[in-house]
């Protein structure tokens, strides 16, 4: 595919409370990825005086990259540039697993744990797992084009949900309290009102972990609005007319097949979009059909139409598959996706519950549901959070999904090898190889005074600047 992508994971942690603060905790875990295993060039200068001040992160050798998001202070990695899925996963499985190598390197496994979950069961609040795609930039991207986009979105959650149990149920129109604003001022900036949360006991268990946070279709301002896209134009996204698409709602699989079929098909009904030959079905209400989609339990997942009918997500997605067939023969990542997008909603079909090696949610329901049934529990159980909790651990010796891994019950898209081949080797093919290659030289010198990392640039010394405005350059020939 001819297109730039990559993914931005949020994670939270769980630290024993002998060691401080959870803030001080992902501080040391950034700090000996960047100081003591050496594998990225920390910031130097500040990328932004509130958010993202001088060290709070860096680029790494792999061309992602790491840092703390000062809204909640928690540990995010970024992957490179990427154009084929099989990079794309392994780069992002990477970026785990250096997570992983420097809390053992701190010596504290079994004292704190890291997790790419999406949402916090007691506290309410909501972790993302943000998607972007590089994007022809037409004027009416995000006005009428958009329409075309929603259906697709809001219902690939079929294959694309990584589950949760329960739910819940915003309450909102509040404003932040002094105290609050006070303890957090960064969290609250740019914020003129919040929402509560409270448990929702309606819903035993559903597909989306975001949905029920999800307020808006479109929004920049995100903080306490989250919406399905928030519009991103930064220049060093931007080139030769493309632009970048930020999507909010997602959510992070923790099955490999999953993740790339998440992302090659949303590719491909991008590029439907680009070239106007997109199914022309519109949602009567898109947010409605979020959640109403996630929290089916008899999995039929019905959504109501704009022209007052109805139609079945797994029809409606056929209705996206059979479009995109234009594209197949181009690449081997498309006849991939293809054959894959349309094998799993015939599973999802004949048998949703037989989709466990390939889809993150009916994964997860089958070990809570097991739980269950051994330990006599019900839905109504606190102790199934924990267990759903421990499904997105992404230390391999921890975490529940790992060990359907380790006993051959999911499906693979790369090796352990090339996971780790990607924590210090970055994608071939993209600007990323280029990057990676500076910060590899950067950390030749000893004590460099002065060098600067972005997206679409570097400054190895004072004196010299390089630019790598193409995404599609590897710009190894001036790295």
């Amino acid at each position: 595919m001819e297109r730039i992508f990559g993914v931005e994971t949020e994670f939270g942690c769980l630290s024993d409370e002998s060691l401080g603060t959870q803030e001080e905790v992902v501080e040391g875990i950034k700090d000996t990825v960047f100081f003591d295993l050496k594998l990225g060039a920390i910031d130097l200068h500040s990328r932004d005086d509130v958010f993202e001040p001088a060290q709070c992160g860096g680029f790494l050798l792999n061309g992602g990259r790491m840092y703390i998001d000062a809204v909640g202070s928690h540990l995010e990695f970024a992957t490179a540039e990427c154009r084929s899925l099989k990079d794309l996963v392994a780069n992002d499985r990477a970026g785990q697993r250096l997570i992983v190598r420097a809390v053992k390197e701190l010596g504290l496994e079994g004292q704190v744990s890291v997790y790419n979950n999406s949402v916090d069961h007691f506290g309410g609040h909501t972790f993302g797992c943000h998607e972007n795609y590089l994007v022809r930039a037409d004027s009416d991207l995000l006005s009428d084009s958009v329409q075309a986009f929603y259906p697709f979105l809001v219902t690939r959650q079929v294959f694309a949900g990584v589950g949760r149990v329960g739910g819940h149920i915003l309450t909102g129109g509040l404003r932040p309290s002094y105290q609050e604003v006070m303890e957090n001022p960064i969290d609250y900036i740019w914020v003129s009102q919040v929402y509560g949360v409270i448990a929702d006991d309606s819903v035993p268990f559903q597909l989306s972990q975001r949905a029920d946070h999800i307020l808006k279709t479109i929004a920049s301002r995100v903080r306490f609005n989250r919406a399905l896209i928030n519009p991103k134009w930064e220049h060093f996204y931007s080139h030769d007319g493309m632009t970048r698409l930020h999507l909010l709602f997602g959510e992070s699989n923790q099955n490999e097949y999953a993740y790339a079929l998440k992302m090659g098909t949303t590719a491909l009904v991008l590029s439907l979009i680009e070239d106007r030959c997109a199914p022309d079905i519109r949602l009567a209400q898109p947010l409605a059909a979020l959640r109403e989609v996630s929290r089916d339990q008899t999995y039929k997942w019905i959504v109501a139409l704009e022209d007052g009918g109805t139609i079945s997500a797994v029809d409606l997605q056929r209705e996206y598959l059979k479009a995109a067939q234009r594209y197949k023969g181009r690449s081997e990542d498309n006849d991939w996706i293809l054959r894959e997008w349309e094998s799993t909603l015939d599973g999802l079909e004949r048998d949703p519950m037989s989709l466990g090696d390939r889809i993150d949610w009916v994964a997860k329901r089958q070990i809570v549901e097991r739980y269950m049934a051994a330990e006599g529990l019900d839905w109504s159980s606190d102790a199934l959070h924990s267990i759903d909790l421990e499904y997105h651990n992404i230390d391999p010796s921890a975490s529940l999904y790992h060990a359907l891994e380790e006993m051959g019950e999911v499906r693979r898209i790369v090796s352990d090898v090339e996971i780790v081949d990607a924590t210090t080797e970055p994608p071939p093919d993209t600007r990323a190889k280029g990057r990676g290659m500076m910060v590899r030289e950067v950390l030749r010198r000893k004590g460099p005074r002065f060098y600067m990392f972005d997206w679409n640039g570097v400054a190895m010394d004072r004196n010299t600047y390089v630019e790598m405005p193409d995404p599609f350059e590897t710009y190894e020939e001036v790295a």
